[in-house]
């Protein structure tokens, strides 16, 4: 399929063939029909794109400041990789389409259906593609008489609509709005909608015009030297009730003028990208109040509600971002009057494959524009093709990889190293979204990319996969590796619970192939070389390893207990295992304790194993540090000897009263991990870590859990 991609690195804009995606749990597959470029936030997002890095790092200082501290803790060379691996990464644009349900995802059956016609919304879902995999809550129905080339605008009427309503005009009031992109303008109808009575600013008179036409009750040039004036004679000397700031602009000017048209006690509400300095004095001494817009409304930012289909109570929140979207859609009905009129807002229309062109219009303003469509090929249908299986020569002896998962992980740690591996031969991948694998693809030298993980496991040239994707597919994935008779490294979780294991463990019995976990940090030149010394040490190990792990966002995945599973069993899980890796004895149970969270969740924890030598190890892992500080520290106690490992970074050995010190850049392992998983397949076996071990890890972890819930010491 046809989609518009940019480069990060380097701002080129293209429209690409990239392999079409499918529709996941609660998603629908959208064919799309007419997309909106929003050329504000768009123009935005490409000019960024194109600055040189010390502009890049000039606009974005909070990034800087980022990779800073990286540096200081991970190296310079481990950070050099992250930023340029990042800076690679496609850039899919467009977040307003339309278009036709060709795909109904499992769980929404009943609430789409094929051939429904529908508007859809989100940066990075609904893109300037020919499909779109898209979740419930950023979908809504196009009603009967609304074209899909109008029903494009869906979005950003959403965000002038929530805009609208956070001024909260009542009837009769006043309302300025500044600056009339296509947000400015739907804002001015919304108004007019409501009841309000809109005054339309900007600096571009055919703009102007068009405000004014559609039910602006006056336009009013930004230059025009008597403009306080004229909005004072217009308002009876009070002012506006209400000012929306709709402007793209890095000047103050747009707060400066809102204090001067305000009345007292008025709503300032920003909802475009201005400068946020405003004077002091004026906007204390009416008592103006400052809101700023959060986009299509309710929902927004959300990992729970956009991606997860989590509702909100309507008692409480009436008017969602999909409320909104839904909202936006029925007003632009013919049967509604007053309505939105959409069809005076577009300037220009370009098909999909002439999107570098509408976009170089964007960027050099070569005439004047405001809404800009792109449309789609009318093709009723999309043919489900059959799975075309890319045969490889392969001998017994070669490691044929598919890789499910194109995520930031493995794009920027698995890929590049694995890719590096002169006897692993890249054969499939498989992402969730059609621009990430081209672009896998074609940088690290798969043979296909697709978003079917069907056409790894079907394919008898692939025998061995490399599992990246989130955690609540690992064990799955891995059971319908090993059925089908594929090697499999996986990356950490192993499982979520208890059962998941169990069927790994079953379909391990009856597979000809082996399953390896990501625990990388025992592979790491450091990790082994302090496992080599402890061999000559007799005893039982004292180890303490703490993990200064720094917080993730709440509303992250990897605290969702039905995908990420929490960050013991997700992250912790690796250190559990580098202690049974040190120890080289069964771990025989394990003691939980944890602070009390504030926001409910357990982030914070310290863990206690028993081995079954007499050993412990305590593993500390907290989100509660600064990122500045190195995260994993280890300690271990042994025989009269003192072994410290210091972030992979430096090893420090204590005996007979002297302390011996190496050091490398930064490595975790990775690449060593992935040569031996390679290896292994290669030569049919033996697993290169014991399976015995790594389920008996992965039960560990998962006993942290029942310890917190009980308060007790667990027994494997």
């Amino acid at each position: 399929m046809k989609q518009v991609i940019q480069s990060a690195r380097n701002g080129k804009l293209e429209v690409k063939e990239v392999p079409p995606p499918k529709a996941g749990t609660r998603e629908i597959l959208v064919r799309t029909t007419a997309s909106l470029i929003s050329a504000g936030t768009e123009r935005m997002v490409v000019d960024f794109a194109k600055k040189s890095m010390p502009a890049k790092a000039k606009a974005r200082p909070d990034l800087v400041k980022k990779i800073l501290t990286k540096a200081k803790t991970d190296g310079v060379t481990a950070t050099f990789k992250a930023v340029m691996s990042r800076l690679d990464e496609p850039l899919p644009l467009g977040y307003s389409a339309a278009g036709s349900v060709v795909e109904v995802g499992e769980g929404l059956e009943g609430s789409f259906r094929v051939g429904d016609r529908v508007a859809i919304s989100g940066a990075g879902i609904a893109n300037h593609a020919e499909l779109c995999a898209v979740p419930r809550n950023l979908a809504a129905p196009i009603p009967e008489g609304v074209s899909d080339q109008q029903a494009c605008y869906g979005t950003l009427s959403a965000i002038a609509l929530h805009a609208v309503r956070n001024l909260d005009p009542g009837l009769g009031d006043m309302v300025a709005v500044l600056g009339l992109g296509l947000i400015g303008q739907l804002a001015c109808q919304l108004l007019g909608v409501a009841g309000a009575r809109a005054i339309a600013m900007d600096y571009d008179d055919e703009r102007l015009k068009t405000a004014k036409s559609n039910g602006a009750e006056l336009a009013i040039n930004l230059q025009v030297p008597d403009l306080i004036n004229r909005v004072m004679s217009h308002t009876s000397g009070r002012g506006c009730d209400g000012i929306l700031i709709a402007a793209a602009t890095p000047s103050n000017h747009p707060f400066e003028t809102a204090a001067d048209l305000a009345r007292d006690r008025a709503r300032v509400c920003l909802v475009g990208f201005s400068g946020t300095e405003f004077p002091y004095a004026p906007f204390m001494q009416k008592e103006l109040s400052i809101i700023v817009s959060r986009s299509y409304g309710p929902g927004r930012y959300d990992e729970d509600y956009e991606n997860r289909d989590v509702k909100y109570p309507e008692g409480f929140v009436r008017w969602t971002e999909t409320e909104n979207l839904t909202e936006s859609l029925r007003l632009m009905s013919p049967t509604i009057n007053p309505r939105l009129n959409i069809a005076a807002l577009t300037t220009h229309t370009f098909k999909i494959s002439e999107a570098e062109k509408a976009y170089k219009l964007v960027i050099e303003k070569s005439e004047p524009h405001l809404g800009i469509v792109l449309t789609y090929r009318d093709t009723k249908q999309v043919p489900n093709k059959p799975s075309q299986h890319v045969q490889t020569s392969v001998k017994n002896d070669a490691c044929v990889l598919g890789v499910i998962g194109g995520g930031n992980f493995a794009r920027n740690t698995l890929l590049p190293e694995i890719s590096k591996v002169p006897d692993a031969i890249l054969h499939t991948l498989v992402t969730k979204r059609g621009a990430s694998a081209d672009f896998s693809q074609n940088k690290f030298g798969f043979t296909r990319a697709c978003c079917e993980e069907n056409d790894i496991f079907e394919n008898p040239s692939i025998n061995a996969v490399l599992v990246a994707s989130r955690h609540n597919s690992h064990a799955r994935l891995t059971v319908e590796a090993l059925s089908a008779g594929k090697s499999v490294l996986v990356e950490k979780p192993l499982g979520l619970n208890k059962e998941e294991l169990q069927a790994i463990r079953l379909a391990r019995k009856d597979a000809n192939a082996f399953f390896q976990v990501g625990f990388n940090r025992r592979f790491a030149p450091l990790a082994v070389k302090a496992r080599n010394m402890l061999a000559a040490i007799s005893g039982p190990r004292f180890m303490v390893f703490r993990i200064n792990a720094g917080s993730v966002p709440v509303g992250s995945w990897l605290h969702s207990p039905n995908e990420g599973g929490g960050r013991i069993i997700g992250e912790m899980c690796h250190f559990i295992d580098l202690a049974r890796f040190f120890a080289n004895k069964p771990i025989v149970s394990v003691m939980a304790d944890s602070p009390r969270s504030n926001n409910n969740i357990c982030d914070d924890v310290t863990a206690t194993l028993r081995f079954d030598d007499g050993g412990l190890g305590v593993v500390v892992y907290t989100s509660l540090g600064d990122n500045a500080y190195p995260k994993e520290n280890y300690e271990i106690y042994a025989g009269g000897s003192v072994i410290a490992l210091n972030n992979f970074r430096t090893l420090t050995v204590t005996s007979g009263g002297t302390t011996q010190k190496s050091g490398v850049n930064q490595d975790k392992g990775y690449k060593s991990s992935l040569i031996a998983f390679v290896e292994a397949v290669k030569s049919g076996g033996p697993a290169p870590i014991d399976e015995e071990e790594l389920l008996e890890t992965s039960h560990a972890t998962l006993a942290i859990l029942e310890s917190l819930r009980t308060g007790r010491r667990v027994k494997l």
